[in-house]
């Protein structure tokens, strides 16, 4: 199984490689997006004792991740409906190792998404107090999260009909952010949405990072989002195998 998905990884790092088109995507549109608040928005937004800057970077990267998580989706489709899977059943290897490839690849590309972000935003502001063990516990989260939403993407690409409409399932996860702590504090919400941002995963994720990178204590925010993360990664990867395996039988 260790071996298969190791296989199937580079694979998808291989494949990712003779896209340029879509790394550069991946890479330049998160940054912009980084360069664009930071420019426009850091010297008219209020956010209590927070620097701008420092209060948006957690949302700017989880808005990245779930818009690279799209290439997961259409990759994972294709293989489906382009004959890749039928080669990949006659030969000795683990079911899941395919699904498994995707996951760790999607892993790799969005670390370095990440790191593209985090230096952009020092170039415009962005000034963490973390400490080394704090950074470790926010790559953990981030990390966490990737995996989990990676295999929201599988089962997208699993059950769509083509490529296009695989892509566009995962809408919600441009916009859970923005409905979120991360652009603007929950407290000047409407109660209605105020409600949905402080009870929908992408908030104690987007809390607890903050608190990290600033060298505040995280508090209840980080348990809630492990617990979240963890929760849709063994959920969705259950689903996932799942229908994989039914659609191979």
């Amino acid at each position: 199984m260790l071996y298969d998905s190791w296989v199937m990884f580079k694979r998808c790092m291989i494949t990712t490689l003779r896209n340029p088109d879509a790394i550069g995507m991946a890479i330049i549109a998160p940054a912009f997006l980084m360069w664009l608040f930071g420019a426009v928005f850091s010297n008219v937004m209020d956010v209590g004792d927070y620097n701008y800057i420092n209060f948006i970077v957690p949302g700017i990267i989880l808005q990245a991740f779930g818009q690279a998580t799209v290439a997961v989706t259409v990759t994972v489709n294709n293989d489906m409906s382009k004959g890749i899977i039928d080669r990949f059943r006659s030969m000795p290897i683990a079911k899941s190792a395919v699904l498994m490839g995707h996951v760790l690849a999607s892993v790799v590309r969005n670390v370095i998404t990440a790191a593209i972000i985090i230096g952009v935003a020092f170039a415009v502001g962005f000034r963490p107090q973390a400490s080394f063990v704090d950074w470790l516990v926010i790559a953990g989260v981030l990390i966490l999260f990737v995996i989990a939403i990676t295999w929201i993407a599988v089962i997208c690409g699993l059950v769509a009909k083509s490529p296009e409409s695989a892509g566009s399932m995962l809408f919600p996860l441009f916009i859970l952010p923005f409905l979120s702590s991360g652009f603007a504090p929950t407290e000047t919400m409407s109660s209605g949405v105020r409600w949905f941002a402080e009870n929908q995963p992408m908030s104690p994720i987007i809390d607890s990072v903050r608190n990290l990178t600033q060298g505040v204590p995280a508090g209840d925010a980080l348990p809630i989002a492990l617990l979240w993360g963890a929760g849709i990664t063994i959920v969705a990867s259950i689903i996932a195998v799942q229908i994989y395996k039914r659609k191979l039988s």
